[in-house]
């Protein structure tokens, strides 16, 4: 546009050029000469009118541009101030902020093994055995450094009756469960005396049994620190007994049918756990104390008959719902996470305290003064998988071999080792992040275990 306006001010001046010699002969040029010269120098005017209108725009939208560039410079200037003071805010607080806030109460949920494995970087913090200060790299100012992650043992769906990982410092595990149980046996007695090796006089007692239990429990685990936890569970049983007593005698087969259940509060139980370590590779160790109570009412306490067909025989006329007997159990487990799956397993043993019991039943004095059950000896290993961020899958199993029993000091004559074996799977929904749902499998394979065991367990965080 500028150019456009010079060379028409260029074309309107080349004439005033000419006009001050041409002023002498204005008085000799033609009428029609005059007039054009006027013409000219009105359009100069026009020109020279619209030039300086231009001009003082030009000059306005500098002046608007200045202001405008002014304000946005004072704008960046104080956004700056304020960036640097926000920095200075959070460079003064990040230096003090405490070791427990790593150890704050977190929710119990289910992940995937990859992110577990992530999080095992850095360990927890713990009261009596702290692990070294992790180095934090420099970051740029104004951004707080990244907190150490909790090293915890990965969560896979239970299966076992000890949980894999343990409750974070200040956390509240309530864990209602319910657990469903069916047993068959066949037991066969004989009852008589003997002349000679293999001459038998008297009678053969052939027992079935058919047992189902509904055990409804309610736990509550917390955490003292990130490595050490404590727990109380307490069940409510109800059993049900089905007896069918067959007894081949000289005049032939007699059957009789006994029925009988009961139902109370069980064996409460307490405990402890405690997270030996926390590697960065290699499994996590967990230590256990449980201490099992006599709360439920046991064997000895529950009142007996004698069968018609089998006098010498005792039946309960009510099922017990708890051992009868104090026990104390120390374990040790061990997880070890290999991405993609988590692998798992631990031992235990269990001390049953031998007592004094009422050894009066059906009316006759069994001699009895005291009564020891047996101890036993636990393994279990198995398996983990998460399929997803909220399903994963167990397999394991688990095997309890019970010492023989003793009474009065002596191990009874009769008296055999019991192998209990099951094998268990699992699956574990997360239903929230403070709810999951962890359903189990038993199937039993060998003769003493229960045919088949259900367990349904719904923990809720706090």
């Amino acid at each position: 546009m500028t150019m456009k306006y010079a060379k028409r001010l260029a074309y309107v001046l080349m004439p005033l050029t000419l006009a001050a010699p041409a002023g002498a002969l204005a008085e000799e040029m033609p009428a029609e000469a005059r007039q054009e010269l006027v013409k000219l120098s009105r359009i100069l005017e026009e020109q020279s009118r619209q030039l300086a209108e231009q001009k003082r725009a030009l000059e306005e939208q500098e002046a608007r541009f200045r202001e405008y560039r002014t304000s946005v410079d004072q704008r960046f200037v104080d956004q700056q101030r304020r960036i640097d003071e926000l920095q200075v805010r959070v460079g003064s607080l990040a230096p003090a902020a405490p070791s427990t806030q790593s150890e704050a109460a977190q929710p119990v949920k289910i992940t995937t093994v990859q992110s577990l494995m992530e999080q095992r970087a850095t360990g927890p913090d713990d009261a009596t055995s702290p692990p070294p200060a992790p180095v934090t790299p420099q970051q740029p100012v104004g951004i707080p450094p990244e907190q150490p992650k909790e090293q915890r043992p990965p969560e896979v769906a239970p299966i076992f009756d000890a949980p894999g990982v343990l409750t974070p410092r200040g956390s509240l595990v309530v864990e209602p469960s319910f657990q469903y149980s069916h047993s068959t046996t066949n037991r066969v007695a004989l009852v008589g005396y003997t002349f000679v090796p293999a001459v038998h006089v008297g009678i053969i007692d052939i027992r079935a049994v058919d047992r189902d239990a509904y055990v409804w429990s309610l736990a509550a685990r917390y955490g003292l620190t990130n490595r050490l936890e404590f727990e109380v569970k307490v069940p409510y049983v109800y059993q049900t007994d089905k007896s069918l007593a067959r007894s081949y005698i000289s005049s032939g087969l007699v059957e009789e049918a006994f029925d009988s259940d009961g139902n109370g509060i069980g064996d409460v139980e307490f405990g402890i756990r405690y997270q030996i370590n926390s590697p960065t590779t290699g499994p996590f160790y967990i230590t256990s104390i449980r201490v099992k109570s006599d709360t439920g009412t046991g064997p000895f306490d529950v009142p007996y008959k004698n069968p018609e067909v089998t006098p010498e025989a005792f039946i309960p006329l009510e099922q017990p719902t708890g051992s009868g007997f104090w026990a104390l159990q120390f374990g040790l487990s061990a997880i070890y996470p290999t991405d993609p799956v988590v692998l798992f397993g631990g031992v235990s043993y269990l001390w049953n305290i031998e007592r004094d019991v009422d050894d009066t039943k059906g009316g006759k004095d069994l001699g009895i003064d005291s009564y020891d059950p047996g101890d036993a000896i636990g393994f279990n290993f198995g398996m983990g998988i998460a399929l997803n961020e909220a399903v994963s899958f167990s397999l394991g199993y688990d095997h309890s071999i019970i010492g023989k029993d003793s009474q009065n000091g002596a191990t009874l004559s009769n008296a055999t080792t019991t192998h209990v074996g099951t094998l268990l799977f699992g699956y574990s929904l997360k239903l929230g992040d403070k709810t999951t749902a962890n359903l189990s499998l038993g199937a039993g394979v060998t003769e003493a275990a229960p045919d088949v065991q259900i367990t349904l367990r719904v923990p809720f965080s706090f």
